[in-house]
């Protein structure tokens, strides 16, 4: 089991410093100049020299690289140029509303999916499972974005329940509170859950279908047990594993691709704050932020693998 741990430490540690090379290289060694960018084309010469060694543009790329990755290591990241604060405020900030957000819309897609994958997977081929795969089907084809004007168009400009958009806070300070914040994510969670919702319970039908044809499920049903008990106790810890691998996906894409959504409901969140960024040219929090993104998406990958050895008692045998 140690050394099952430490393999996956070690793969987590090769991951996230391979991502943190492709981030910078992305934003900082690509041809164009950064200072450049911001200035504009009639920038001057002492100007732009100015800048270029504000931004560190001046010294060698593997000194940056060095740099950026000690500042982050002990915890200390670069100031924002638009905002002239530390980019660790700004993701804190926004992650505020980025994680609830993220969290209220895994929470139903989790139960959606479930629910509707093994109500599909236990009517194989009968009408509940063709209406739950067209309903399914539809989930995916239609975009989140678009789904959420509809939202929009229904709940706030036709029944007026929620509003339109933007997110009162979640403190009385604010001018919000805990219910009214929850409110504000309400729609773009559920415009978020939709797609992932469809997905998942696509996968659990699969899963629930495939351990209900193992040999032991079919003796468990010889022995007397009706189709719901076989499902309860030995089917859906089984099929579980191709779920939590799906969804431990779905929740890291949750977090970091929720920018559009974010922008039609005017949520001060994560993907706003890139948004903001690369219209201001702020590439320092375009880094800082996207790095913090491909880094929860690596530790939730770590986490499924270990709930892989939770979930699977023959994954524990083997993991010892």
């Amino acid at each position: 089991m140690t050394w099952f741990l430490l393999r996956r430490l070690l793969s987590f540690g090769l991951t996230l410093a391979v991502a943190s090379v492709l981030v910078f290289a992305v934003l900082e060694l690509l041809p164009g100049n950064a200072a450049q960018v911001i200035l504009g084309e009639s920038a001057t010469p002492e100007s732009l020299a100015a800048l270029e060694a504000q931004l560190g543009l001046d010294r060698p790329p593997l000194t940056r690289y060095a740099d950026w990755v000690g500042g982050l290591l002990q915890g200390r990241t670069a100031e924002s140029l638009s905002y002239a604060e530390p980019t660790a405020g700004l993701i804190a900030e926004r992650l505020q509303v980025s994680l609830p957000l993220a969290l209220m819309a895994m929470a139903l897609t989790v139960v959606i999916a479930l629910a509707a994958g093994v109500y599909a997977a236990s009517r194989h081929n009968r009408a509940g499972d063709v209406g739950v795969m067209a309903a399914t089907q539809l989930g995916i084809a239609i975009p989140n974005f678009w789904f959420a004007i509809l939202l929009i168009l229904l709940f706030a400009v036709q029944l007026q329940w929620v509003g339109a958009g933007g997110f009162p806070g979640w403190t009385e300070d604010d001018g919000g509170g805990l219910l009214d914040g929850l409110l504000a994510l309400l729609l773009p969670a559920v415009a978020l859950a939709m797609v992932q919702a469809a997905i998942l319970a696509r996968v659990t039908r699969s899963a629930v279908l495939d351990t209900m044809r193992e040999d032991y499920v079919r003796t468990a049903r010889a022995k007397g047990l009706s189709r719901g008990q076989a499902l309860r106790r030995h089917v859906l810890r089984n099929a579980m594993i191709p779920v939590l691998t799906v969804a431990g996906l779905q929740f890291g894409n949750l977090i970091t691709g929720a920018i559009v959504v974010e922008n039609v409901f005017v949520l001060p969140g994560l993907g706003r704050l890139v948004f903001q960024a690369i219209a201001n040219r702020d590439l320092v929090v375009v880094r800082d932020v996207v790095m913090f993104l491909a880094a929860t998406v690596i530790v939730i990958n770590l986490l499924v693998d270990l709930l892989y050895v939770v979930v699977d008692p023959r994954l524990r045998r083997a993991a010892a």
